[in-house]
């Protein structure tokens, strides 16, 4: 039997190993949603369009959740991890961690971006600086586009709020149904596709007013990589700070939302019971005595746990979320 030290121990271990999944996960996303953006807009759409963008966001977030969905359930959205949380479906002394990997992988990789295209970026400077025109008449963001989000000249900002809450809001909704085994039992190989699918449709219906994050760090941090590379505080003023918001509060709200219209519409009762084995790689990532404390009777089956698994204090599964 394994003491409390090497229990510790492994959870300490198998905790670092999510950490640094989400980190290379979310780190995959953005550097490539971005790059497609900057490939685009610098070669003003010889090598790129708006299409070429959505693809290069959707094949981003599959290959992300690909890359980290063994080690971590590949959440790579904090909005995500959040909502999952609430839903007890995820364990909350888990999501601090998760959303430091997450944002710092966001930073990283655009500043990744950043480096890569810097000489043509460099080729948009006026009079030494990055053009960024704050004027809430014609805004004009420029080359700081490439990183976040910006309106454009017609946008709300109710319109903006509006359409990234529920952007976000469908999303998770297509993530609990994609990766909840009771309701839909899609194979964990091909999880990641759907929901990359799910990212292109947004993208595809929605995104001209201003974008579409559906996750604050996928915005948050490449705004913080343009604010100290360049662009400087006007990252944030622009529209008189009345934009930059929309995409930490949308995403969050959207996901609580989707999570809460699955299990309130979609996921009865009776399927609140989950079998658990080598087979059903389904569920978020959840720990052994988190999960049994959310059980209403231990010798239900609401955990079938292997034997190989059963004196683990952590129990892992494949796949699970997303951007």
């Amino acid at each position: 039997m394994a003491s409390k030290g090497d229990k510790n121990c492994r959870l300490s271990s198998t905790l670092v190993r999510a950490a640094l999944a989400e980190f290379i996960g979310t780190y995959i996303l953005v550097v490539i949603g971005n790059g497609s953006v900057a490939q685009s807009q610098l070669t003003n759409g010889k090598q790129g369009d708006y299409f070429t963008i959505n693809w290069g966001w959707a094949l981003g977030c599959s290959l992300g959740i690909l890359i980290s969905a063994e080690a971590s359930g590949g959440h790579l959205n904090p909005a995500v991890t959040l909502a999952l949380a609430v839903a007890k479906d995820f364990p909350w002394k888990r999501l601090p961690v998760y959303w430091l990997a997450q944002y710092f992988g966001a930073l990283v990789a655009s500043g990744s971006v950043l480096g890569v295209y810097y000489e043509a970026i460099l080729l948009g400077k006026r009079d030494g600086k990055f053009r960024i025109n704050a004027n809430s008449s014609e805004p004009e963001p420029g080359s700081a586009a490439i990183f976040a989000n910006y309106p454009t000249p017609y946008s709300s900002v109710v319109t903006g709020l509006v359409e990234e809450t529920l952007c976000t809001m469908i999303f998770m909704l297509i993530i609990c149904v994609v990766t909840n085994a009771k309701y839909s039992k899609v194979p964990s190989f091909l999880q990641p596709l759907y929901i990359g699918f799910t990212l292109l449709a947004m993208g595809v219906a929605y995104g001209s007013n201003g974008g579409y994050a559906l996750n604050p760090a996928r915005d948050l941090a490449p705004r913080l990589v343009t604010y100290f590379g360049g662009w400087g505080p006007r990252v944030f003023s622009f529209r008189g700070y009345n934009w930059f918001w929309i995409f930490l509060v949308g995403p969050h709200v959207g996901a609580l939302l989707g999570v809460g219209i699955f299990h309130a519409v979609f996921f009865l009762p009776e399927q609140r019971v989950v079998a658990f084995d080598r087979t059903d790689s389904q569920l978020p990532i959840v720990n052994y005595e988190y999960a049994m404390a959310n059980v209403p009777d231990n010798k239900s089956n609401a955990f079938k746990i292997t034997k190989q698994e059963s004196h683990e204090e952590y129990v892992g599964c494949r796949v699970v979320t997303a951007m």
